[in-house]
């Protein structure tokens, strides 16, 4: 840490209540605008300056400001190793490997900092959260820069890397600082057009009168006026944070003061602490990607008509889509969208052998992976398998309830509709506010503590409409619908392409399904191939579903195996 820089905050700690390291993030989100606009005015014929800037702020963030010496030992670990078993290994299971590693390394730092058990202690796991998806999303651009074309889907081909990059643009993606504390992630494929300015490249047959403008010979069109908006954003959504945080804190909410008031009040409580909690990440990512805006790697393109730049590329936030969320994918979806991405390009569909539809494993795989990378705190595995179930309830209340609230075919909405809307959102709204609680609690018995003091109210519901969905009663709603169907058949589009959102399973009751196709399938291969299934049947199910004793006889069960 540079002598005397830590005097200040701790004078603005004593002033704001909050922790010093806290004052010092919150000062680098800002200080990084002024840094962006000078990084984005070094000249465009200079990339080796631009790095060299972007690794010396990095290094100021982590070793002058938060004396994390052990920080930047660690990001360079994960970086030389990732890159070394990208160079040196070869094979399908290359990026696994570089994944392993760094999961593992980073699940080293969550116990530490589990054990410290420090809120407002600043340490390295954010950042190397973040560098966890650039990372392991580069081994596999690598991996996928071997393949020929034919070989690769869309998204794969835009993103492969055909040979490795230098060690000094490497490193400096990796320390991108306006992104380094908190994110967003991104590919290195961004990182090298931003750098080389590929990115700004203009489609082609584009009208360049139209072009976003420029300043001089600068190809990053100017980005200030939408930067300062998210900084704008951003310091409100702060302001409301620093305001709400003394009115609704953790402890409150296991003092016996909270019983004194009504189960109602009680439960707006409970809304308003995930409100509260929310608004802070509100502001965090908001900031950040001002600051990725204003440096121009937040630059996405421009509309064909108008010819405004779109500064959508590192959104990783939509407050008002949480916040009016009428169903959890919508929740869900908007909230650390950058995440959202890195699990299903470079988890759930990697999982998935080519040629197949991603089923139980994928989804599985998905969820475990985003559990272990926010960390070990039982709080948020509460969280994670709650949701799960809210995920099916919610896509199934969705195909029963709404159709009476649109016409009979189905392409207008009733005068009705609006009360549906209000009764999904509101329901949608209390459910999070019970399910999220654990995350913002973390220990066990705390969360159990609060969610009995609400009577586990979600868990009461959400157990009733499973227990409905597996009654007569949904046999008779989708035959009501279909009644009162009228004219051609209506093509009902998704409004999801049916992936995991932030590692969730979309339908667990589905996937479960699929797991026990897949062991018939299995089975059926055995039994022509003359082997005995009997006593493999266990053994089988072990190994694809890892379910309890109970959960086995109910698949084998269904699989019609007899147990010996």
């Amino acid at each position: 840490m540079l002598p005397y820089i830590h005097a200040p905050f701790v004078y603005a700690s004593d002033k704001l209540g909050a922790s010093p390291d806290e004052i010092k993030l919150l000062f680098t989100f800002l200080l990084s605008y002024p840094l962006a606009g000078a990084l984005k005015r070094i000249p465009d014929n200079k990339p080796w300056a631009k790095n060299a800037f972007n690794i010396s702020v990095a290094l100021f963030y982590l070793v002058g400001l938060f004396d994390l010496w052990s920080g930047v030992r660690t990001l360079l670990v994960d970086a030389a190793v990732t890159f070394a078993i990208a160079a040196y290994v070869e094979g399908p299971f290359m990026p696994w490997l570089a994944f392993v590693f760094l999961m593992g390394h980073m699940s080293v730092n969550h116990i530490r900092r589990q054990i410290v058990a420090d809120p407002g202690l600043i340490d390295i796991t954010g950042a190397q959260m973040v560098n966890i998806m650039k990372l392991s999303a580069f081994a596999w651009n690598v991996h996928d820069g071997k393949y020929p074309s034919s070989e690769l889907s869309e998204y794969q081909k835009e993103r492969a890397l055909r040979k490795l990059p230098s060690i000094l643009d490497y490193l400096s993606f990796v320390f991108f600082f306006p992104s380094l504390m908190v994110g967003p992630a991104f590919d290195f494929v961004d990182y090298r057009r931003w750098i080389e300015t590929s990115m700004f490249d203009l489609p082609e047959g584009f009208d360049k009168s139209k072009a976003p403008p420029t300043r001089g010979k600068r190809r990053i069109p100017r980005s200030g006026t939408p930067a300062m908006w998210k900084a704008a954003q951003g310091s409100a959504w702060i302001l409301i944070y620093l305001q709400l945080s003394s009115l609704y804190v953790p402890g409150f909410f296991l003092s016996s003061k909270y019983m004194t008031y009504a189960f109602v009040r009680r439960v707006w409580f409970l809304h308003m602490l995930g409100v509260t909690t929310r608004t802070k990440y509100y502001g965090v990512w908001s900031m950040t990607e001002g600051a990725c805006i204003l440096s121009g790697i937040g630059y996405k393109g421009v509309d064909p008509k108008t010819g405004n730049a779109d500064w959508g590329r590192l959104t990783n936030i939509r407050p008002l889509g949480i916040e009016l969320a009428q169903n959890s994918y919508a929740y869900l979806g908007n909230w650390n969208i950058n995440t959202n991405y890195w699990l299903r390009n470079y988890v759930y569909l990697r999982v998935t052998p080519k040629g197949k539809k991603p089923g139980f494993r994928a989804s599985m795989a998905t969820f475990v992976t985003s559990a272990f990378w926010h960390g070990f705190e039982p709080g948020y595995y509460m969280t994670f398998v709650l949701a799960s179930f809210l995920q099916t309830i919610a896509k199934n209340g969705r195909r029963l309830l709404r159709p009476f609230f649109m016409t009979p075919d189905g392409s207008r909405p009733t005068a009705n509709k609006r009360y549906y809307d209000v009764f999904s959102w509101f329901i949608t709204q209390t459910a999070f506010s019970f399910t999220t609680a654990p995350f913002i609690l973390l220990s066990l018995e705390d969360s159990f503590k609060v969610w009995a003091r609400v009577y586990f109210y979600c868990v009461v519901g959400a157990a009733a409409c499973l227990g409905f969905l597996a009654s007569p009663g949904k046999s008779w709603l989708q035959r009501e619908i279909k009644k009162r169907s009228t004219g051609p058949k209506i093509v009902r589009v998704q409004s999801h392409d049916g992936q995991p959102v932030l590692g969730l399973p979309n339908d667990p009751e589905k996937e479960v399904g699929e797991a026990i196709e897949e062991l018939k399938q299995e089975l059926d291969k055995r039994k022509q191939a003359g082997q005995p299934v009997t006593n493999d049947v266990k053994k089988a199910i072990e190994d694809k579903m890892r379910v309890s004793e109970d959960a086995k006889k109910v698949i084998e069960n269904k699989l019609g195996i007899k147990r010996q």
